[in-house]
């Protein structure tokens, strides 16, 4: 117990000073107000600030019975993340009402980025454009995940209502969307689509597709990139420069279904902080740690991922899961996709194809332009869209690599049917290898999470200890970039 009075040093109880308890009280209750009233005028001087350098957000230009209509009766809508788009609206290097903005870097803003397509589609795209812009010394002008950009907050996809847009910033951190570069380099930090038209709109410089792209010698990621570069070089005095709308972004889907596209800028693409620092958000990250144990349980006690420190690197954050193997199969309307894909006889996606990779596709002989074989029809489906007896098969052959030692858990990242999951992960608890078989359907996602569970997928497969992905989706591809970034041994990276 605490002692309920003060004695002396014989002993004895003595008695109070009551002047100094008197000052001390009176001390302890100024001190009091005086850190109330400072905290209160902090709070003053920063909603002043605020009301006076930051404009309000511009709230949707549909009618709020839009927004709860019965165009999906029964259906809860999906979240708009406002913080998230209130996050990069307050950045700090968006001076909202500075009386000039002339001694702000250099901008370079590509309206035409790819819209209407999964998330490993944008994010391949996102990361290009981000190191076109690191490449010309300009800032980056990051953009909405966007679905529709017609102006509504939802958007149909197969009978349900999704986000019509998706804050950046919800799904990735780092210098992409706005966040600091790493010591030692000098780079202007990116900024809002928001705040570019802020600045911009009355004052920009659109340089034409054309003017570009007309004497590259290739669509290789390495031309595409110098020449863009050489080009904005040219413009240094401009302070606004938007890529031309009118043949499309910079780098499009020819591009990224070359399977040597990447080759040539890749050893410096793989070094530049685009990727060295690249960082999941911190809603991703805190879904990974609520499903650290359904997907990998663990022996021994690990810190949670989002409680590490956001300076460290990429390498550093993500490492190696041991004994995962994680498995990317898509399913639903992939199987026409795959048809498609035969049809024309198409490689494998850039991303997919990096010089380190062991596994190669070739086209098979015998298909012609946008035709092909039933046998050739096959080849390809076995290595975009396997049946489950094919899947188990590639598993069972990975299994016996050297980089596959010490495998003890499966997860299946997949779009399929509940009745089909439960199938595949019945086969392979068959084989009797696994202490633990789940999938993407087992994950508990909270209601924000629920619309990013792509890009949760995505950060376990690039920890895997033994990944194996299919060759055509982008999804994969953005997992294995990262995974070779960050130094994984390229043999634990497979395809079906």
């Amino acid at each position: 117990m605490l002692p309920t009075s003060r004695k002396d040093a014989s002993a004895f109880n003595s008695r109070p000073d009551t002047a100094l308890l008197w000052l001390r009280f009176l001390a302890r209750r100024y001190l009091v107000f005086g850190i109330t009233g400072l905290v209160l005028f902090t709070l003053l001087l920063r909603t002043l600030y605020v009301r006076r350098d930051s404009p309000p957000l511009q709230t949707s230009p549909f009618p709020e019975s839009d927004r709860t209509s019965n165009r999906w009766p029964g259906r809860r809508l999906p979240p708009l993340y406002p913080q998230y788009h209130e996050y990069e609206h307050r950045l700090p290097q968006h001076h909202w009402n500075a009386p000039s903005h002339a001694t702000e870097p250099n901008f370079f803003w590509v309206p035409a980025h790819s819209k209407g397509s999964g998330w490993g589609n944008i994010m391949q795209e996102v990361l290009l454009n981000a190191f076109l812009s690191y490449k010309a010394n300009r800032s980056f002008v990051f953009y909405n995940y966007t679905w529709n950009d017609d102006g509504s907050d939802y958007s149909d996809y197969m009978g349900k209502p999704i986000p019509s847009r998706v804050p950046l910033t919800a799904m990735i951190r780092g210098p992409i969307v706005g966040g600091q570069f790493p010591h030692g380099i000098s780079a202007p930090l990116a900024v809002s689509e928001e705040y570019w038209h802020h600045v911009c709109d009355d004052r920009k410089v659109v340089v034409p597709h054309d003017d570009v792209h007309k004497d590259l010698p290739s669509w290789y990621v390495d031309a595409i990139t110098t020449g863009w570069v050489n080009k904005l070089r040219t413009l240094d005095g401009e302070q606004c420069v938007e890529a031309g709308s009118d043949g499309g972004p910079p780098y499009g889907w020819i591009t990224f279904g070359d399977k040597d596209a990447m080759h040539g800028i890749w050893p410096e693409f793989r070094q530049s902080p685009i990727l060295t620092h690249f960082l999941h958000s911190a809603l991703v990250e805190l879904a990974f740690d609520t499903n650290r144990e359904v997907f990998a349980p663990t022996t021994v006690l690990e810190p949670p991922l989002s409680s590490l420190p956001l300076s460290l690197s990429s390498a550093q954050r993500y490492t190696e899961i041991p004994g995962l193997l994680v498995l990317h199969i898509r399913r639903g309307d992939y199987e026409g996709h795959c048809e498609h894909l035969a049809k024309w006889s198409s490689s494998y996606l850039a991303y997919n194809t990096l010089p380190e990779l062991p596994d190669r596709f070739e086209p098979p002989p015998g298909g012609s332009w946008g035709e092909n074989t039933p046998e050739n029809v096959l080849v390809y489906k076995a290595h975009c869209f396997p049946t489950v007896e094919q899947i188990v098969r590639r598993v069972e052959q990975v299994a016996r690599l050297d980089a596959a030692r010490g495998l003890a858990h499966v997860y299946v990242m997949t779009n399929g049917a509940v009745e089909w999951v439960a199938e595949l992960k019945a086969a392979l608890e068959a084989m009797g290898r696994w202490k633990n078989v789940a999938s993407s359907r087992d994950l508990v996602l909270n209601w924000e999470q629920k619309y990013i569970a792509q890009a949760v997928d995505m950060l376990i497969a690039q920890r895997a200890q033994v990944f194996i992905g299919n060759g055509w989706s982008s999804l994969t591809g953005n997992a294995v970039l990262m995974r070779m970034a960050n130094g994984f041994r390229p043999d634990s990276t497979r395809f079906w």
